[in-house]
């Protein structure tokens, strides 16, 4: 049982939780604010703020439903268990950085060393997942060397 794995899967869990937060309070700031807009004599000038509030609720709102899929990918990576495949939960050790394939959450540093995080349908993750110690693929004029994988 890696504890790396187990330390990564903790902040990528951070990371999720803290945009779901970012987009509930940013909904109801948007909320409370159409509640404390009053209708003025200027009719279109108040159905104008109210649709922008609107909209900014909508986008919002997508930006939580993308954090709660993020959330339910993360839920299914195991935390648990070594395979000598790249599979969603590994941690993959290459000559060009080391990457946790689970959701993409970007850069994160753990005990001073970079990791970064990406999603088994993300470009590289899709390159990544299957491979083995020893293979290595190209990607983006790059050329990708696996070291290990945990």
């Amino acid at each position: 049982m890696s504890t790396i794995k187990q330390k990564l899967h903790a902040l990528c869990l951070a990371y999720v939780q803290k945009r779901i937060a970012a987009a509930e309070e940013a909904i109801a700031e948007a909320q409370q604010a159409a509640n404390d807009d009053t209708k003025s004599s200027a009719g279109d000038k108040y159905e104008t703020g109210r649709e922008m509030m609107q909209q900014e609720t909508n986008r919002n709102l997508a930006q939580l439903n993308e954090a709660n899929k993020l959330l339910v990918a993360l839920n299914h990576t195991s935390t648990t268990g070594s395979s000598q495949m790249v599979d969603a939960g590994s941690i993959v050790y290459t000559n060009n950085g080391d990457f946790y394939l689970a959701i993409s959450a970007g850069q994160i540093l753990l005990d001073g060393k970079n990791y970064i995080a990406v999603s088994p349908a993300s470009p590289i993750g899709y390159k990544l997942k299957g491979l083995a110690p020893g293979n290595s693929f190209d990607l983006n004029g790059k050329t990708y060397q696996i070291i290990s994988v945990e």
